[in-house]
Order: C-alpha cells, then structure tokens, then sequence
C-alpha cells in the first residue's frame, strides 16, 4: 500500500497484492475490489473510489480516504458506529450481487489446538460444521470487516476499506467475524458489546452457527503458523467459541 502525491496535488491509494498466499489470487481479489469500489458510489458507505486497475499485476488505484486506523479502539460510542456501518454495508444492493462467501473453516482445519482449554467445545464445532448451514438471507457482505478495517478522524468513521474479499451471504458471519477481531484486540466483553449494539440497531437475532464458523476459520492451515500466538488472543477465541455452542 503506497500514498502516491500527483503532481497537481491530489492523493490516491496504490495497493499491489505481492505477498503469498494472496499473490497466487491477485487478478480475482483486485478485481473484486475494484467492481465493489465502483458498486458503493452513492450507496452512502463511505469507501475508496477506483480510479484504475491493473488486474494481472494485482495493482489498484483507489483514492485516498481521510482518517487512520485504530485497530484497539473499543469504546461504547465507537463500538455503537462500528455496528451501525456495518448495518449499512449489509443494506447496500447492488445490481449485480458478488459471488457466494466462502467459509474460512475448512476441514483440514479441523485440529484441537495445543493451547485449548476445552477440547471437548472445538470437537463439538468440528462436528457442528461438518453437516449442512443453516438456511440464511443473502445478504451484500464486506466478509473482513472490523477495527481493522474501518479509519476514524477524531469520533468519525471516515471510511471502511479493503474489499477484495466482498461476497453474497449471512449477515451474521460479517457480525461474527468483527465480533472475533474485537474480541482478540480489546477481550471478550467489548466483542459481546459490538454484537448487541449490532443487533439493537438492525433488530436482527444473534446467529451462533456463524460465529462457531467463524472462529473455526481462525485456526492455522496444516502447516502454517498460527494467526494468534499470544495467551490471550487465545483464550479470547475459545470463549467466543464456548459461548457461541451454548446459544446454539
């Protein structure tokens, strides 16, 4: 991601995806992100404009949104706008919808952590994922949303970003994986508070099934390392994950 200053004084936005294991994708996700930039003019979420693509370097153009990231930032008030934007992200339809999500808790994942407390609760998810979703409304996701996506200047949400993983499912999975990225930067409560806040402004019911899938989808690949090393970043996921199969 590079800030690129033009010579008659405008900023736009070059991201390049380079890195494995996106690189292997980089056509699809840029182009995902450059259709969905381009569907949200005049939606009322504020998002990156696309000014050019790329697609077979992986390289887009976007322009530049005011604001910065605060990734622990946690508080009732911020917590409150960060639900509402996601309610408006699940509001927009765009004429062509973006292809069906994909689940991040694919089989071979399906491995108790060596750091699990209660290995009995992640059998139990394993189990619980391997039979069919239940049935749900599509519904226009952002698919990675949360603190880590969203930039503030000062009490404002300026703009949510990163949308090459934009997709057509449940609501609930978009709320699910915020709650998760919450709950391992500012613990469980803060998550609990997010999806409360969620549900009180959209009157939508919680949705458990997706947030077991969505914590599942945190566990590493065979072979890669962990996304989460630190105690407890960990013992944040399992509760979410606790509590999730006791609701369902």
């Amino acid at each position: 991601m590079r800030v690129l200053t033009h010579a008659d004084g405008t900023d736009t936005v070059l991201r390049v995806i380079d890195r494995e294991p996106w690189a292997t994708h980089r056509a699809a996700l840029a182009t995902r992100e450059h259709e969905t930039q381009r569907a949200l003019v005049g939606s009322g979420v504020a998002a990156p404009r696309s000014v050019a693509l790329d697609a077979a370097r992986g390289a887009h153009l976007m322009t530049l949104l005011p604001g910065t990231a605060d990734e622990h930032r946690a508080d009732d008030a911020s917590l409150r706008l960060l639900a509402q934007t996601l309610a408006a992200v699940h509001d927009v339809r765009p004429e062509v919808p973006p292809r069906g999500y994909q689940s991040w808790a694919w089989e071979a994942k399906y491995v108790v952590p060596a750091w699990a407390a209660r290995p009995a609760a992640w059998r139990v998810a394993f189990d619980l994922l391997r039979g069919e979703p239940p049935a749900h409304e599509p519904t226009f996701l952002h698919r990675d949303y949360g603190p880590h996506n969203v930039l503030w200047a000062g009490e404002v949400l300026t703009g949510v970003v990163d949308w090459v993983e934009t997709s057509t499912g449940p609501a609930w999975l978009d709320v699910a994986h915020a709650a998760s990225n919450v709950a391992v930067r500012a613990g469980v409560e803060r998550a609990r508070t997010f999806t409360a806040a969620y549900a009180a402004h959209t009157g939508r019911a919680r949705e458990p099934y997706w947030e077991v899938m969505d914590v599942v989808g945190f566990l590493p690949p065979p072979g890669r390392p962990a996304f989460f090393t630190a105690p407890a970043q960990q013992q944040a996921l399992e509760a979410l994950l606790v509590d999730a199969l006791a609701r369902l």
